[in-house]
């Protein structure tokens, strides 16, 4: 079934974020995955294994936050316009095609669409300023 979430991109504080947002919820964190567990990285620096690579909390109406780490040795620097992503989960990937098609017309970044051992994912900037992430899951 598609979604679409709000994407949180922390440096370094996900765990603890996500955790006060699951208080002020009354929800709790799910989906819990560290750097360390995920497979094809490129060496990472010190402590970074232990980052959060993805996190889930639910908020209001069945609207999920999604949360990672940013890391130094992958080139992650947060900025204002790529601390926040809305996140689109299509039921195919033909429609992730398309969707990502559309939104990265005039984009200043763009990743393309490409496999990765949790989908088919792409990101980009879209000409207004807003970034997108999607992802069909395999």
């Amino acid at each position: 079934m598609s979604r679409v979430s709000t994407y949180l991109n922390f440096p370094g504080t996900t765990e603890e974020a996500v955790a006060f947002y699951a208080d002020v919820f009354g929800t709790s964190v799910r989906d819990l995955q560290r750097f360390g567990e995920a497979p094809g990285l490129p060496p990472l620096g010190p402590g970074e294994a232990d980052q959060v690579l993805h996190v889930e909390v639910e908020i209001l109406a069945g609207h999920v936050l999604q949360a990672t780490d940013m890391l130094v040795s992958l080139g992650h620097e947060q900025r204002i316009g790529n601390n926040v992503t809305i996140a689109l989960e299509p039921d195919t990937r033909e429609e992730a095609d398309r969707l990502y098609g559309r939104l990265s017309e005039g984009s200043t970044e763009a990743t393309g669409m490409s496999p990765m051992f949790f989908g088919y994912w792409g990101t980009c900037l879209d000409r207004f300023g807003v970034r997108w992430m999607i992802n069909h899951a395999r």
